[in-house]
């Protein structure tokens, strides 16, 4: 073999190999990409978690405020009660009570007791009007935790998909990954903002 057919060989396989790290290249191309999106997934499944957890504790706690409330409504109301009942007995009393000391009593605490039945009825209200407003907060967190847990599945499902297309370098099963990761990150952001 001369000389100038060594160069050509020699310079066919410096094509060859210029051409396999040209193609190794493209290659780590889309894996590069792969990662980007599989940390972007990962960070929002990371956020999904996170914001999920606080709506659920939100909720929880909103519906532990809102049980008190109520507990204490049926308080007031048993009160209520109460004095309603000792009312209708003054009331009843009062009809065969001749006027003097004994009538001027029973009008007093007739009295008292209407005050205090008026005064648990606007109790009542007040504990109503708030133990619902803790219903409220407990049922928005639920619907925004509810978003993100489905965010948290899809998102997923999708770090999955590509964690298997990085092990075994196939591009189809990265581009299948991106479906449920799409799917997610519409979770993930209607978790934020409820438009569905």
């Amino acid at each position: 073999m001369n000389e100038q057919e060594r160069a050509e060989i020699h310079e066919e396989i410096k094509a060859d190999i210029l051409e396999k790290e040209k193609a190794d290249k493209e290659k780590d191309k889309w894996l590069n990409y792969l990662s980007i999106t599989t940390i972007l997934i990962a960070l929002c499944a990371t956020l999904s978690t996170f914001m999920g957890g606080q709506h659920s504790g939100s909720s929880v706690d909103s519906q532990m405020q809102a049980s008190d409330q109520w507990a204490f409504f049926q308080s007031k109301s048993l009160k209520e009660y109460l004095y309603t009942v000792q009312l209708d007995n003054l009331k009843t009393q009062l009809i065969s009570t001749p006027p003097g000391a004994a009538y001027d009593s029973i009008t007093k605490h007739i009295n008292e007791y209407t005050s205090n039945v008026a005064k648990y009825k606007t109790e009542k209200d007040q504990i109503s009007s708030e133990a619902k407003r803790l219903e409220a907060i407990r049922d928005d967190s639920q619907k925004h935790g509810a978003a993100f847990e489905l965010a948290i599945v899809f998102l997923e499902v999708s770090i999955l998909l590509s964690s298997i297309a990085a092990l075994i370098k196939v591009k189809p099963i990265w581009y299948l990954s991106m479906v449920p990761g799409l799917i997610g990150i519409i979770y993930f952001i209607n978790g934020f903002l409820l438009l569905f």
